[in-house]
């Protein structure tokens, strides 16, 4: 019977909550749209300048080796060269992701600690 009139007193100290709780949720939603703003322009770059830079390496090496007998080895080469970027570029990436923040971490670490003082609220007014 007493947790009905703790209601009333406890009502504008949840209300803050609640909106502490949408503060958090925008202030994730804010970090999370930047970091993949961030991490999707760096991509592009990176994808743009590697294909260029890529594709003049590989008409250079063709040029200069093309009248001689390691034409073919200059190619296999090359095919090695890019399974070794293509490795490279998979352990980066999955570095990058175990990295990245967790989406409304923040929020799930207030509400845990919320919830565990709340259960002690509980707890200790049904003792009574």
């Amino acid at each position: 019977m007493r947790l009905l009139w703790l209601i009333p007193r406890a009502a504008p100290a949840l209300l803050r909550h609640l909106i502490a709780y949408i503060d958090l949720i925008g202030l994730d939603l804010g970090r999370a749209q930047r970091e993949f703003a961030a991490q999707l322009v760096m991509s592009a770059i990176v994808a743009i300048c590697g294909v260029f830079a890529v594709f003049m390496g590989c008409l250079a090496v063709v040029a200069y080796t093309w009248d001689t007998p390691y034409r073919v080895t200059a190619i296999a080469c090359m095919g090695g060269g890019f399974l070794a970027a293509a490795v490279a570029a998979v352990v980066y990436r999955s570095r990058a992701t175990r990295a990245r923040s967790e989406l409304f971490g923040s929020l799930q670490r207030e509400w845990q600690e919320d919830r565990q003082l709340l259960d002690h609220l509980m707890s200790s007014s049904n003792q009574e």
